[in-house]
């Protein structure tokens, strides 16, 4: 008997593209501050969660507040050993790691990204920094 992930394809090539697609569409915007777009990446539920830096939120209103007062400058950033995994046709999970200037720390970042009607959304969020 095999398990369910056996049965389970991963990283179906289109499916990495349109997760790909996604994934960068969220970093534009967030370097721009593109609120409007971000939120739109967002799934809009009470049960959507973001742990970022300094602040735990639960539930897409939390998010879109916090968005609304997040400072808006210095936001640029370099991405590096961005993986995106794919697990059938409507789940995956982007991780990457950032650096921005003017500070020596390693940014991680992991979304949890899963596919609705209205396209893909993300779930789960997380955002830390650790030293070099």
């Amino acid at each position: 008997m095999s398990s369910d992930l056996e049965q389970m394809a991963i990283n179906i090539p289109f499916v990495v593209d349109e997760v790909r697609e996604a994934f960068y569409q969220y970093e534009k915007a967030l370097v721009t501050n593109d609120i409007a777009r971000l939120d739109n990446l967002f799934f809009h539920s009470e049960e959507t969660i973001r742990f970022g830096q300094g602040e735990d939120l639960y539930g897409y209103s939390q998010i879109k507040e916090f968005r609304k007062n997040r400072p808006s400058k210095n936001l640029m950033r370099s991405l590096k050993n961005t993986v995106i995994t794919t697990y059938g046709t409507t789940f995956a999970l982007a991780s990457t790691e950032f650096t921005r200037q003017h500070t020596d720390k390693i940014g991680r970042q992991q979304q949890t990204w899963v596919k609705f009607e209205h396209g893909w959304k993300i779930v789960g969020a997380h955002v830390s920094l650790m030293d070099e």
